[in-house]
């Protein structure tokens, strides 16, 4: 029952986060560019990638902190359904070079954010 309360209280809490970020874009930037969706996702990868690194090997850490902070937090921060819908939507209203760009670089810089995190967790 521990391990789901953590996760649902990292997962509101990553969740309003997200929302935040998406009222924060529509008040600051005036893009058509899903830039918040893009934003937490690239964040919750380099998040989730640097705890990853700093909670592999260490059976000290608390299990239960570690499902609130990745299963949680991450999951509640990032979205994949939004994600797939933004591309669906832009798919089509025939903004074919718009997809290829989010696609590609939500993956790459995704990637790119995994692999920073874990090696910044290396000076922790």
């Amino acid at each position: 029952m521990l391990n789901i309360f953590a996760v649902f209280i990292g997962g509101g809490t990553g969740a309003v986060l997200r929302y935040l970020a998406g009222v924060m874009a529509v008040k600051v930037l005036n893009v058509s560019f899903p830039v918040s969706t893009f934003v937490v996702n690239i964040a919750g990868c380099f998040i989730l990638g640097f705890l990853f690194a700093l909670f592999v090997n260490k059976p000290e850490i608390n299990p239960v902190l570690k499902l609130a902070l990745g299963a949680g937090f991450c999951g509640g921060l990032t979205t994949f359904s939004t994600f797939s819908l933004e591309l669906f939507e832009m798919f089509r209203n025939a903004q074919y070079m718009q997809v290829l760009v989010y696609l590609v670089s939500s993956l790459s810089v995704g990637i790119l954010a995994v692999w920073i995190g874990v090696n910044s967790a290396k000076f922790v």
